[in-house]
């Protein structure tokens, strides 16, 4: 596209794929207004154990506190976890899946991984599996997990990771050949009959080349809420002990006192009980009070021992058990089925139901996907909204019960009362969030939440409406304005991108239902004044608009850790300040839209513009030294206790984020808002210092439009000579975070008599900082792509086709800012499209995934910045789900 564009940000779908959309079951499901499609989702984590929250040792030393050896014989206080689980909003019920081969030491219950301290590159599960499918009631649902039909290595995957350095690559499942020996496939799947009742269905397929066993057990339990000594449970609603009863073989009966009643049955193989109890004998070795226990199951299946199921059949913990021989490619089917009631044969119309819900997703998706798309890239994009779906989680932490202790539990050590998140007593959450990842991540972030709000909000705008309200309400929200950041500090800095994520969401929004939501997006705004009144007041210590964020989720971007300097220096952030730009413009679009509707808002749409000037004046002004006029990039600059300062110049994102610092106003916004328009042009003639040194906001651009930006036409050329030119920051997959000239050229810091350096690189970091379990130092990321990808856009509404630039940078060929764009985005794209032979880039040189699990699509943290290999977190269908939103706007 090297035309005339129009703003393709938020493309409405055409009218027929509207209608479409409408009339479809998960659509009225989605918008009915007599049925609880939500109640029951896969709100369950992938991994509860090594959390904070779990965490209630005196050093906050989370990983050790409860580690993975622990979590089949402990109960969690604050959570549950299982493998390819669903449960009920409040988590009193859970369901989930164990596995066993005959040849592993414990029963496979939850999927394995490395804590921080043992991965080489931070923590790491360390299994093979993914999310195929998901609506976004949880209607159906689908993943699969490859599970060794010998023995799983588990003590390979801890000293092979042990052995490596942090110059090496992670040891994986695949390192280690077990899965080329064979495996079985697990695929789950999950279909609602109706709001309240949930069918299970497991498909086991024998992958390997010789006969095999696996034993399945659908599990059915309780949430713990009866162990730590209150009266009523830890929830008001809470007032007593549940049971789980075998009535009849394959049924069971499980009454709650909160949830009600429930009728629960497997299609074959025995039941087993056990209680959700921890087993204080092999932890401690105390006594326990009952002999049944949480890992009755797996010692009855896996030791033959008995002794810790429950008798007569009533307990907490159940699970079905069956015992499949499977020969070579054989597949066998397990059937579960949960209702209020259950008929005289629970599995007669089962395979017409799961059927009708696979039609109806594949119905809904349709009308989701750009006609123009190929049918791998609707595959990616429904695996990514997938993720979306599966990643959503109970988040459930009571911060002072933590802090203070448990009636029943002991005292927690005095060094937690001043310790991690001390200051957050008001803290109480009880939501289903949105996670970055079930296991390597299962708490929210919350820059994380927001960029998953956007591709949420093409399949269930309601849903991400409601995530984005939530970090903002008086139980999240810290009195003093600040969100907090993530459970493992609240205190520390996100980048301020709530307001972004609520105007991408409000216009999606829009389009998907034809209706503004008005109402919610001013009671948004209010809340988000609060913050941004937080971060003027808390992070900009000196007054003059050059602000210190420190950390700001970017781990080890910097060549020193920014929350923790060295020698009493601080630091003046080109990205914080950028980040507080671009907050003050998401702010400003917000208050002109709610001035189109009430037009008292033109005052708060005032003071967000002057704002924005003063903040932008300060990026670029001389004696700030943010933007290096020599250079034509803006770095960070370090001020020492003695008046010296020094710019570190080092060319990363830091320095290309003023670039997302954009905003267009339309003429017609203009003539609908006279106060607002007339102040705007006062203060261009009256104030020429504010709006003097950025983009020239009095000269109209295409369609008379005017540009809010730090970046005249000659800075805005220089940042993209290196963002576009290929030897720095453009690799062939997308905008990498540092650029590769730094490969040749480290650069070097020395400060309070330490020498510290910063150098390309493209993979994992090499670096222990924030634990080294991700780089900012080279690898492509997909939100900071997304929103120079935005911002192209953005500069390309107001400059039109008659502004170029040279794509790549050397090429000799110029394109417009929107044809860019196109061709970033499109880089992007291709990381996860399949190749003639089924490879994937993400899948690196592993050809593995082609032959074993064509079609299966990760989604990992980052990418390697040179070769586009996947790395982090794989299965981060939080914010990498944003390629979902690229497809829709850039495949036509």
């Amino acid at each position: 596209m090297t035309g005339a564009s129009e703003d393709r940000h938020h493309r409405s779908p055409a009218g027929d794929t509207l209608r479409d959309r409408t009339e479809t079951a998960e659509w009225r499901r989605l918008h009915h207004p007599d049925e609880d499609w939500r109640r029951w989702g896969p709100y369950l984590a992938e991994r509860a154990w090594g959390t904070v929250r779990e965490d209630y040792s005196a050093d906050g030393s989370a990983w050790s506190s409860f580690p993975h050896d622990h979590a089949r014989s402990r109960t969690y206080r604050w959570n549950e976890d299982g493998l390819g689980g669903l449960c009920d909003r409040s988590q009193y019920l859970c369901l989930a899946v164990a596995v066993w081969n005959e040849h592993d030491p414990i029963l496979k219950e939850r999927l394995f991984g490395l804590t921080g301290p043992q991965g080489n590159h931070g923590e790491d599960v360390k299994e093979e599996y993914a999310y195929l499918d998901g609506t976004p009631t949880a209607s159906y649902l689908k993943m699969t997990y490859c599970y060794p039909t010998t023995a799983f290595p588990y003590e390979e995957l801890v000293a092979g990771n042990a052995a490596r350095g942090r110059e090496e690559p992670e040891y994986e499942l695949l390192d280690t050949g077990v899965l080329d020996a064979g495996y079985f496939a697990v695929d789950v799947e999950y279909a609602k009959a109706s709001d309240d009742e949930v069918l299970g269905r497991i498909t086991v397929t024998n992958r390997g080349e010789e006969r095999a066993v696996c034993h399945v057990l659908p599990h059915l339990w309780f949430r713990n809420t009866w162990s730590w000594g209150y009266e009523h449970g830890p929830m008001d609603d809470v007032p007593g002990r549940p049971e789980l009863r075998v009535t009849e073989p394959g049924r069971i009966a499980a009454d709650h006192p909160a949830a009600g009643r429930y009728e629960w049955a497997v299609d074959t193989g025995e039941i087993l009980v056990c209680e959700n109890e921890t087993n204080h004998e092999r932890l401690s070795g105390t006594p326990n009070e009952r002999a049944a226990v949480k890992d009755g199951i797996g010692r009855r299946v896996v030791d033959g021992d008995g002794s810790a199921l429950a008798d007569a059949g009533v307990g907490t913990k159940a699970a079905g058990w069956v015992r499949l021989d499977l020969a070579a490619g054989e597949s066998r089917v397990v059937r579960v089925r949960l209702a209020r009631a259950l008929g005289e044969d629970p599995f007669a119309d089962f395979d017409d139901v799961v059927d009708r819900r696979v039609a109806e997703a594949d119905e809904f998706y349709e009308a989701v996907h750009p006609p123009g798309a190929s049918a791998d890239l609707r595959s990616v994009q429904r695996q990514a909204c997938a993720g979306l779906v599966w990643t959503q989680q109970l988040y459930y932490w009571d911060v002072p019960q933590w802090l203070d202790g448990d009636p029943a539990g002991p005292e927690p050590p005095a060094e937690r009362r001043h310790g991690r998140n001390a200051g957050w007593r008001h803290f109480n959450a009880f939501d289903v969030l949105s996670m970055p990842d079930a296991w390597e991540y299962p708490w929210f972030a919350a820059w994380d939440l927001a960029f998953h709000c956007v591709p949420l909000a093409r399949i269930d705008p309601s849903s991400a409406k409601r995530q984005l309200t939530l970090l903002t309400r008086v139980w999240y929200m810290h009195p003093n304005g600040q969100l907090p950041a993530y459970e493992w500090s609240f205190d520390d800095v996100n980048p301020p991108v709530h307001a972004w994520a609520a105007w991408d969401v409000y216009e999606i929004d829009a389009s998907l239902t034809g209706s503004p939501d008005v109402a919610w997006l001013e009671a948004l705004f209010h809340k988000l004044l609060l913050d941004f009144t937080w971060w003027v007041n808390r992070k900009d210590p000196d007054g003059n608009n050059v602000f210190q964020g420190g950390f700001l989720g970017l781990d080890n971007v910097s060549v020193v850790d920014r929350s923790e300097l060295p020698g009493d220096a601080h630091l003046d952030q080109s990205d914080a300040t950028a980040w507080m730009a671009f907050y003050t413009l998401a702010m400003l679009r917000i208050a002109l839209e709610l001035a189109t509707h009430n037009p008292v808002y033109q005052a708060m749409a005032t003071k967000f513009y002057e704002h924005f000037l003063a903040i932008a004046r300060a990026l670029t002004a001389p004696g700030h030294d943010l933007w290096d006029a020599e250079d034509g990039f803006f770095y960070d600059v370090l001020r020492r206790p003695d008046g010296s300062s020094e710019r570190l110049r080092v060319r990363s994102v830091v320095g290309l984020l003023p670039l997302v610092a954009v905003a267009v106003i339309d003429e017609d916004t203009l003539e609908r808002l006279p106060d607002f328009a007339r102040r705007m042009r006062w203060l261009t003639r009256h104030r020429p210092g504010l709006a003097g040194n950025m983009a020239s906001i009095d000269v109209p651009g295409q369609g008379r439009r005017v540009l809010l930006s730090p970046l005249t036409d000659e800075r805005l050329r220089s940042v993209l000579r290196y963002l576009l030119d290929e030897a720095e920051f453009l690799s062939p997959h997308g905008v990498r975070s540092l650029s590769k000239a730094h490969a040749g050229d480290p650069f070097e810091l020395h400060v309070a008599g330490a020498i510290h350096r910063i150098g390309y690189e493209p993979a994992e970091s090499r670096s222990p900082m924030f634990g080294g379990n991700s780089n900012w130092r080279g690898p492509v990321w997909l939100p900071v792509n997304h929103l120079i990808v935005e911002a192209l856009e953005a500069h390309h509404r107001y400059r039109g086709d008659g502004f170029t630039v040279e794509y790549p940078t050397g090429s000799g060929r110029h394109l417009t800012l929107a044809a860019v764009a196109e061709r970033v985005a499109r880089r992007v794209i291709g990381l996860f499209e399949a190749d003639d032979d089924g490879r994937r880039r993400l899948h690196g040189d592993r050809a593995w995934y082609a032959s074993n699990l064509p079609g299966v699509v990760h989604f990992p943290e980052y990418f390697d910045g040179d070769d586009g290999t996947g790395l982090g977190a794989m299965h981060q269908t939080g914010w990498t789900a944003l390629v979902a939103d690229l497809v829709e706007r850039y495949v036509d």
